[in-house]
């Protein structure tokens, strides 16, 4: 097919009642407070606003990411983790803005964690001694400059110092960058302590609970925790004498993120909000932010979908295609004429178009109801589409279209398998997989024979290997018709409904490797062919040319 680059222009509404475009954001990050102000990440750049909220001014403008910004113990200065040359890297800058001097020079990523209480080392996390990079160790490097020093834990990824700095409360492990929610299992932090002096450590809160992001103030050390009823990340409170283990937040709706420390209060973020917690009377309140930008992110502009390709179907003729591109579908043609972008949805997204076998309709997911719904178009009135379903929640992928174009076929996200009948107006379960994710999910697929009466695809079965399935739509019935012995994938019905195609893996033809002191079995997968009836022959069955005896007439 003959490349056509095309290009989509997103038409976005901005409405300001202000001279200036005053945003209030909501996706503030990594927070940390001083006496008088308060320092936070915000669009991958460091923002700084006095306590009491207001307006906030922008520090850093790097095209790189500026994350973790950390007040010095008294104000003057901010040390955060910064990428300017192309790695991450420990910077310091004057807290009221000014050229950012850097700290660390190692090829891995250098995570910054907090100031020492004197103000003049800077304890910051990285995996540049720890082999595989799959953990983290701290390291102490001078304000002013020089070598790092590495600190005698041999795991460290979360903590701050004692105020006389001879001791470190620290996590060994964490998930704070995971995707997890309400996790139990290996992986939970606990929240330790380490004697710098004698290298004494004592694991302070041991559960299954995630203990996170401890941070030392007098007599007590705060840290985040998922231990509650509800299960939410709050803010917790050990103390150090008693060794009482004390909730002091209640968030039930929204995580707590990321909090941070300063001389009397503690700032975190929760739902995309910052807050003050006072550590005095352990009330905390929220600290409403707005920040001033041009928006330009916001602006239209035209953008070339080339490589922004995520899928596409060919008619049936192959004269054209759908491609779907940034959210938009697109009829491309094989070699002259125009390429049509037929949704034309900027703020919404269709998602896996599918040409119908007729050449009608072009269906395929839409977000323009909330949620993913099937939807059609018809070509002869291409300026109108139609919402078929109401299924709310979820995500759904590859669309396949019966013959007689009246009945499409997907998968969801739950691997449950559908059918929806147009004619009908009616969805029918097929059958749910059992280990498909979303590389299985994206890949998976299915055909349909040729008088649109039965459906056949690769199942899952529970010895891990995969057999074929044929789902009846006349009798609403599964069958699965090969035994899983082998693993069988891929079945599709030939042109004339006499026989299914599918991939097996029964070929066994062993070879001794050089390496491994054992057989290895390569190249296992073969082509294999059935015959739909017991009338027709197998395209493989032995023939035997013969010669006739002729006879006297």
């Amino acid at each position: 097919m003959k490349k056509n680059p095309f290009f989509i222009t997103a038409f976005l509404f901005v409405l300001s009642t202000n001279l200036f475009a005053q945003i209030n954001a909501r996706l503030l990050q990594y927070p940390d407070v001083s006496k008088t102000h308060i320092t936070f990440s915000y669009g991958g750049d460091i923002w700084i606003v006095t306590k009491s909220g207001g307006i906030a001014h922008k520090l850093t403008s790097a095209d790189g990411m500026e994350v973790l910004p950390r007040f010095s113990p008294d104000g003057s200065q901010i040390a955060f983790s910064g990428n300017y040359s192309g790695n991450v890297d420990v910077y310091i800058m004057p807290s009221m803005g000014g050229i950012p001097a850097r700290l660390t020079y190692h090829g891995m990523s250098d995570r910054i964690v907090d100031w020492y209480p004197d103000g003049k080392n800077i304890l910051f996390a990285s995996s540049r001694e720890s082999g595989k990079q799959r953990f983290s160790q701290f390291y102490k490097v001078p304000v002013k400059g020089g070598l790092p020093e590495k600190l005698p834990l041999p795991y460290a990824e979360f903590g701050t110092l004692s105020p006389d700095a001879k001791m470190i409360v620290y996590t060994p492990i964490s998930s704070v960058y995971r995707t997890w929610k309400r996790y139990r299992g290996g992986m939970t932090a606990d929240i330790w302590t380490f004697n710098l002096e004698n290298n004494n450590s004592e694991n302070i809160t041991p559960s299954n609970a995630n203990d996170e992001l401890p941070m030392w103030h007098e007599s007590k050390i705060y840290f985040l925790s998922d231990r509650g009823t509800n299960q939410r990340s709050n803010i917790w409170s050990y103390d150090i004498n008693t060794k009482q283990i004390k909730q002091i937040t209640d968030f039930s709706e929204y995580d707590i993120h990321f909090p941070a420390l300063g001389p009397d209060e503690i700032v975190f973020e929760a739902g995309g909000l910052l807050y003050l917690l006072d550590l005095t009377t352990e009330k905390y309140k929220e600290v409403k932010i707005d920040v001033v930008t041009d928006e330009s992110t916001l602006m239209a502009r035209t953008e070339n979908a080339n490589n922004l390709i995520q899928s596409f179907w060919v008619s049936h003729d192959g004269n054209r295609a759908m491609f779907e591109a940034r959210g938009e579908v697109f009829s491309v043609p094989a070699e002259n004429g125009p390429v049509i972008n037929l949704t034309q949805s900027s703020g919404f997204a269709e998602r896996y178009p599918s040409w119908s076998p007729d050449g009608k309709y072009v269906a395929y997911w839409s977000d323009r109801s909330g949620e993913y719904e099937l939807t059609i178009r018809d070509l002869e009135n291409p300026t109108k589409e139609k919402k078929l379903t109401s299924y709310d929640e979820g995500y759904r992928y590859q669309i396949y279209w019966s013959p007689n174009s009246k009945m499409l076929a997907f998968i969801d996200k739950a691997m449950e398998i559908f059918i929806y009948d147009m004619d009908k107006n009616k969805t029918i379960k097929v059958d749910k997989q059992l280990v498909l994710y979303e590389g299985g999910l994206r890949n998976f697929s299915a055909n349909w024979s040729p008088d649109s009466r039965y459906l056949t695809y690769s199942k899952n079965i529970n010895n891990s290997n995969s057999a074929v399935a044929i789902f009846d739509t006349k009798e609403e019935k599964l069958h699965v018709v090969t035994s899983g012995f082998y693993s069988d994938v891929q079945p599709v019905f030939d042109p004339d409904g006499k026989y299914l195609y599918f991939l097996t893996n029964r070929g066994f033809n062993p070879v001794y490797s050089d390496f491994d002191n054992t057989w290895t079995y390569p190249n296992a997968t073969q082509i294999a062919v059935v015959p739909l009836t017991n009338e027709i022959l197998s395209p493989l069955a032995p023939k035997n040319d013969s010669t006739a005896v002729k006879k006297d007439e």
